[in-house]
């Protein structure tokens, strides 16, 4: 396996399904900008749209950060839409839902299940610079949770801003950072 963590974004270029209408989304559409992929499995199932809602109550905060909000699955943007139309949860989305029915994108970053075609719950946070600088990625049967999510956007927010910082466990935006050097080697 090789590591994700700083290769740069894939090129792309999907449909997505974003405030009632289809658009083209690709990789140019990010440059300079902080990003987010959240891939999940399907449309019309029971875990995810938990994860999207969760999601679309904390994007107004996100989108105070900078950063936009992709969801990605192996659906098309018809049942995107299709999924918007019918459930209540999903009405509540106002970022893009990237539709991957190649499976190229979640192929791409590591996440297709290629015997099923779907995504595992896959998590991504690129910086301007099209970077990624955070990665999750974990089976389908447990869910996240977006605050978790927002704390470690500000965190590599922050370090990006400070170079010469870090943030330690729990950080929270406000709370002390540490300035890695000889003299706290072995004082933590």
């Amino acid at each position: 396996m090789q590591p994700i963590i700083n290769a740069q974004l894939p090129e792309f270029k999907v449909q997505a399904y974003h405030k009632g209408a289809f658009k083209t989304v690709s990789n140019n559409d990010l440059s300079g900008k902080w990003a987010i992929f959240f891939f999940y499995p399907a449309d019309f199932t029971f875990v995810c749209p938990t994860e999207l809602e969760d999601m679309a109550n904390k994007y107004a905060k996100f989108q105070e950060l900078g950063v936009e909000v992709y969801s990605v699955s192996t659906d098309t943007h018809f049942v995107h839409k299709a999924w918007h139309d019918a459930s209540e949860t999903i009405r509540k989305i106002n970022y893009p839902m990237l539709a991957d029915p190649t499976g190229a994108l979640c192929r791409a970053f590591g996440v297709l299940i290629e015997e099923d075609g779907l995504a595992y719950r896959g998590t991504f946070l690129v910086n301007p610079e099209g970077k990624i600088k955070i990665t999750e990625i974990h089976d389908n049967g447990i869910g996240r949770n977006a605050d978790e999510l927002l704390r470690k956007v500000e965190a590599a927010q922050f370090v990006a801003a400070h170079p010469n910082e870090v943030c330690p466990a729990k950080w929270k935006k406000g709370d002390a950072t540490l300035k890695p050097s000889i003299d706290l080697v072995g004082k933590i």
